[in-house]
């Protein structure tokens, strides 16, 4: 009889863990890629990527009509055309001149006003620092994180910068100090291209780091280009 009321009481119990919003638990489970659908194409961000200049942007080719993060609790949901995974109802998806792959979603977060995406259909991802033609890189820009301007650095010390990055040390492990707060700093290295490469870079209080791939740790004479320049 004993063994009979257990099992009712844990049926009662389980039944109460279940009776919270089941939407909102389903909802959290799913990790949305940062996409927009459009034209049957899916495009998914540029993390590694921002808009080298405002007039590369074309024209207006339509909106997002649904944000799927916070609604769609169903993981085998198929975006239609229109869905944003993040970007709210009526923001803008603009074309990209020259480049039919791309597509400019008006962000004014973003640098320049817009964040760009790549059709999944035109090939994968080509952004990672191995695929920067350091060759055509003709300026670089460094900035703090909270800020989308910084300094423009070209000539001679472009040049150095840019061996600090391409001669930096991957590490196997690498635990960061965490007696105090990481500062992160931006470096954007323009091509010429409609699109130009941008990587973090985070100073713990003793080791200079970023995530080219893997860790890798940088020399210290990159401090000089992360820090504010005095006028």
């Amino acid at each position: 009889m004993r063994h009979y009321a257990f099992l009712i009481l844990l049926a009662v119990l389980l039944a109460g863990c279940r009776s919270g919003d089941p939407e909102e638990g389903q909802a959290d489970a799913i990790d949305w890629v940062d996409f927009v659908k459009w034209n049957g194409v899916e495009y998914h961000g540029i993390h590694t990527g921002i808009l080298a200049d405002k007039n590369a942007v074309g024209e207006k080719v339509g909106q997002v009509t649904f944000t799927v993060a916070g609604h769609i609790t169903e993981p085998s949901y198929k975006p239609k055309d229109g869905d944003a995974a993040f970007y709210g109802k009526g923001t803008g998806l603009y074309a990209v001149k020259e480049h039919p792959g791309l597509l400019a979603v008006r962000d004014k977060q973003a640098k320049n006003g817009y964040k760009l995406y790549y059709s999944t259909k035109a090939g994968g991802y080509r952004w990672h620092f191995d695929n920067v033609p350091i060759e055509k890189v003709i300026r670089a820009e460094v900035f703090p994180d909270g800020q989308k301007q910084g300094r423009s650095i070209s000539g001679s010390d472009l040049k150095h910068l840019l061996k600090l990055l391409t001669t930096s040390e991957p590490v196997d492990s690498f635990t960061p100090n965490t007696k105090e707060e990481a500062s992160t700093y931006h470096i954007v290295l323009y091509t010429g291209e409609a699109v130009a490469y941008q990587y973090s870079v985070q100073y713990d209080g003793i080791t200079y780091y970023w995530h080219p791939w893997d860790t890798a740790i940088l020399d210290d004479d990159i401090k000089p280009f992360l820090e504010s320049r005095k006028e």
